[in-house]
C-alpha cells in the first residue's frame, strides 16, 4: 500500500462511507461515479465538500468513496464525516495549537462529530414510531 494513502470510514444514519484519500487535483469520486453525477442536488454536494472548503484543500485530494446504505443526505453526511477525519490524519505533523490547524478549524465548524440522531423504531400499537391510529369518539 502506498504510503499517501488515507483510509478513513464515516457513518450518518443508516449510511457508512469509506473514503481513500490521495494527493491529486481535487476528484472526487462516488461509487465509481462523478460526485455531480452520483448526487442529484447541488446543496449536497457543496455540503460534501464542505471540511475541504474550510482548509483550502479542495485541488490539493483526489477522493474516492465507496457509500453503503441510507438515502442521498445520510449518505453525504457519512462521506463529509469521513473526509473530515481523512484531513485530519493528513494534518498530523501540524501543531495543534497553532490557529492554521485543520482539527481547530473543522472543530468549529462542527466537522469531526458524528451525528447520531437515526430514524426511531416504531412502536406496536402505533403507526410509526409516535404516530396513533385516529381516535374516534363514537
Amino acid at each position: 500500500m502506498k504510503k499517501n494513502v488515507i483510509r478513513t470510514t464515516g457513518r450518518r444514519k443508516a449510511s457508512t462511507a469509506q473514503v481513500k484519500m490521495t494527493p491529486g487535483t481535487g476528484k472526487i469520486t462516488v461509487n465509481g461515479k462523478d460526485v455531480n453525477e452520483y448526487l442529484p442536488f447541488e446543496v449536497l454536494v457543496m455540503d460534501l465538500k464542505q471540511p475541504l472548503v474550510l482548509t483550502g484543500t479542495e485541488n490539493q485530494y483526489d477522493i474516492d468513496v465507496t457509500v453503503r446504505g441510507g438515502g442521498y443526505s445520510g449518505q453525504t453526511g457519512a462521506i463529509r464525516l469521513a473526509i473530515a477525519k481523512a484531513l485530519l490524519i493528513a494534518d498530523e505533523d501540524t501543531d495543534p495549537s497553532s490557529p492554521n490547524a485543520f482539527r481547530k478549524i473543522l472543530k468549529v465548524e462542527g466537522m469531526i462529530t458524528r451525528d447520531p440522531r437515526a430514524k426511531e423504531r416504531k412502536k406496536y400499537g402505533l403507526r410509526k414510531a409516535r404516530r396513533a391510529p385516529q381516535f374516534s369518539k363514537r
